[in-house]
């Protein structure tokens, strides 16, 4: 019996998703998107605006596609089949690691042993999260960036592209690090930071 995978969305991250299910054993894969036009593909598997009741058999899986959090949040809630955990096989993730359904570890990425990663997660491609930290619901630590040891990150955070979060280090729900910056002392309060040090932005 075939191994598939049904993936929300046929964005970019969505064909991401598709290439690291590929590689780590699934062997067939529909893309649902509402948006998709007739004939659109990925690597031979389709993009369909709406599911046929008979596309395939029991067995199958269901994997949000969405890079934006509140929108990977969103097709969670959604998901009427059990949702996928996706590891790349490139990844590496340390001993005693607990990694929720929905969450994605992409190519070249490393989560360090005792480490807990929540439901709908990204690490992404080449991101490093550290031992015994924390990764909070329908967060992404995005492109190389780095969460050093044992740091809590709340639900539906964004640290942005090669940003740093130094040690023991705790970030509330619902905070953007913008890319390239550093994080040296816990965020208390929603926003944006940016910067080295990383403050909030306003306005």
């Amino acid at each position: 019996m075939s191994k598939g995978l049904f993936i929300l969305g046929f964005g970019g991250h969505a064909r991401s998703v598709g290439d690291i299910a590929l590689s780590s054993g699934f062997d067939d894969l529909i893309f649902i998107d509402d948006k998709a036009k007739a004939g659109e593909e990925f690597a031979g598997f389709p993009a369909v605006a709406v599911l046929p009741s008979n596309a395939a058999g029991a067995g199958w899986l269901m994997f949000p596609g969405s890079g934006d959090n509140a929108r990977r949040r969103a097709q969670c809630g959604s998901a009427l089949v059990p949702l996928a955990m996706l590891v790349a096989p490139t990844a590496s993730v340390g001993r005693q690691c607990e990694i929720g359904q929905g969450s994605l570890v992409a190519h070249q990425a490393h989560i360090g042993p005792l480490t807990e990663v929540g439901r709908g997660v990204i690490i992404n491609s080449g991101a490093v999260v550290d031992h015994e930290c924390v990764i909070g619901d329908f967060s992404h630590i995005s492109v190389n960036a780095t969460v050093a040891g044992r740091c809590r990150i709340g639900t539906q955070v964004l640290v942005g592209a090669g940003a740093t979060v130094i040690d023991r280090l705790s970030i509330c729900d619902n905070v953007i690090i913008g890319a390239g910056a550093t994080v040296v002392r816990d965020i208390e309060v929603p926003g944006v930071y940016t910067g080295t040090p990383a403050r909030r932005a306003h306005g």
